[in-house]
């Protein structure tokens, strides 16, 4: 005997009446987490807020590596930035610089993703040509790298090829400097195709005077098999040695990309000659890197694009059109910031982006007026100008973070720069006294007019509008009566209306 229930086919079907009833209510409560229903709180993101979202959302762990100790196992490794000790040398200057400048070598490291352990610097009449830092000192560094578990040592400062290698030998420990840092912080900012490229670019140019292997990997040459062992085929024989193919092969993927340069260069110059055939002013925003360009972008055009408490957040340039209070139309465009001692192969790489700036009919200088040595931004940036020539473009000099600077700052850059202006990006401070100084500022048409325009001519006032400066406007039984001064091609039109 079983204490199983009868078994009856009638009675389980009716058990299977209510399912459907069942299913209905639950399918109401479902919400579908497919990803091509658009999240609620996402849904009014501007677009720089999506882009900090999505750069957010990729975080590094402490404690879990996999990374060799032993840098002698590899021959190439990414860089990685984890647990680093920075060491600088001092040849100028006060103690000060040397601090703010170790300061922001801080700073742009832990942008690149790493934790800094300690710093040291040392001052010298130059650095040293073998070991960068005195030969005692290397010793003095090895124990604080030992003591402190770093993995990686960045110099404040642009390293020979041996320089970089006599470091590696004596620290035992994968050795950055500063040109390294940059590139590298460039490469994990870069979105877009001509950014990128721009970035592969200078980080070729940079390595392929630093190619350098271990345990004579890099000087082993093919041998005579080297057809055999599939190495001919673009080889140069077997005598050639593999840093000579590596060198080869980097010059052969730096034409490629100069060559795509060229081809996005000659799709932004197009750009660029339409606005000029529209006499289309320029206003072009330059600075030092986290001085706050971007969200005075976002304060003074409404453009959305990322902003980030931190170096080179953007790198890529933004384009806003924009008008004056009199409905003139110009474009306001962001750049990439600048740093002290920034790269040459940046520079370089670069330089069709910078154009901008040289091209432009206006600067917006940006300066952080709470950075604790302002005037060495401004030094710093004027320098990059003037090796894009754009020392000669009118130039404004906003400084930003007004919430945040000293008052005494404040008087003392506003005394050293009688041409600016005080804002805060944040707040808005300022802001409608900068827009009234740009417009003050920005090319006028230059030749004089006055006309009697039909009604049925509306297009040649709505230019008027958009390109033009209108001193009188009346409207006639004949048409309207309009004068002022417009650019050449524009009055060209006007004259056959003239009075």
């Amino acid at each position: 005997m079983t204490n199983a229930h009868d078994f009856t086919l009638d009675a389980e079907l009716d058990a299977t009446d209510d399912w459907d009833s069942a299913d209905d209510q639950q399918s109401d409560q479902f919400e579908s987490g497919y990803a091509d229903q658009p999240d609620p709180e996402e849904a009014d993101l501007t677009t720089g807020e999506q882009d900090l979202a999505e750069r957010h959302q990729l975080r590094r762990v402490a404690g879990l590596r996999t990374e060799l100790e032993d840098i002698t196992e590899v021959e190439y490794r990414q860089l990685r930035l984890e647990r680093v000790v920075l060491v600088g040398v001092w040849t100028e200057g006060t103690d000060k610089d040397a601090e703010n400048s170790m300061a922001e070598l801080a700073l742009l490291a832990e942008t690149a993703g790493s934790e800094v352990l300690d710093n040291v610097f040392q001052r010298r009449q130059k650095a040293d040509p073998a070991t960068y830092i005195g030969r005692g000192k290397v010793d003095a560094v090895r124990e604080i790298v030992q003591a402190t578990g770093a993995d990686t040592v960045i110099c404040d400062g642009e390293l020979a090829p041996s320089q970089l290698r006599n470091l590696e030998d004596r620290l035992k420990v994968k050795v950055v400097d500063r040109t390294a840092l940059i590139l590298d912080i460039f490469a994990q900012h870069a979105k877009s195709k001509e950014g990128q490229a721009q970035v592969e670019l200078a980080q070729l140019n940079y390595m392929k005077q630093r190619l350098r292997g271990w345990g004579g990997n890099l000087s082993r040459q093919a041998g005579g098999r080297v057809g055999a062992a599939g190495g001919g085929i673009g080889g140069r024989g077997p005598g050639e040695t593999k840093i000579e193919t590596d060198r080869r092969r980097i010059n052969t993927k730096i034409a490629k990309l100069r060559r795509e340069l060229k081809d996005m260069v000659g799709t932004r110059e197009v750009k660029r000659q339409e606005r000029k055939r529209h006499h289309i002013p320029s206003v072009s925003i330059a600075g030092y890197t986290n001085a706050g360009k971007s969200s005075l972008l976002n304060r003074l055009t409404d453009a959305g694009v990322l902003v980030e408490d931190a170096l080179f957040a953007t790198l890529d340039p933004t384009t806003r059109r924009t008008q004056t209070s009199d409905g003139r139309v110009y474009t306001m465009s962001d750049t990439v910031g600048f740093v002290r001692h920034l790269p040459h192969q940046l520079v370089e790489a670069f330089r069709s982006t910078l154009e901008e700036v040289a091209d432009s009919d206006l600067i917006l200088h940006v300066v952080d007026g709470s950075h604790p040595d302002p005037e060495g931004q401004l030094n710093a940036v004027r320098e990059v100008f003037a090796e894009i020539e754009a020392g000669d473009v009118p130039e404004i000099v906003v400084i930003n973070k007004a919430d945040l600077a000293d008052p005494m700052v404040l008087a003392r850059l506003q005394a050293r720069e009688p041409h600016c202006v005080v804002v805060s990006a944040k707040t808005g401070e300022g802001v409608a006294e900068a827009l009234a100084v740009i417009e003050g500022e920005l090319p006028r048409p230059a030749v004089e007019f006055e006309a009697l325009v039909p009604y049925a001519r509306g297009d040649l006032l709505d230019r008027l509008h958009r390109h033009g400066e209108i001193d009188r406007l009346e409207h006639t039984a004949d048409g309207t009566v309009v004068a002022g001064r417009a650019n050449p091609d524009l009055a060209g039109e006007l004259a056959a209306y003239a009075r």
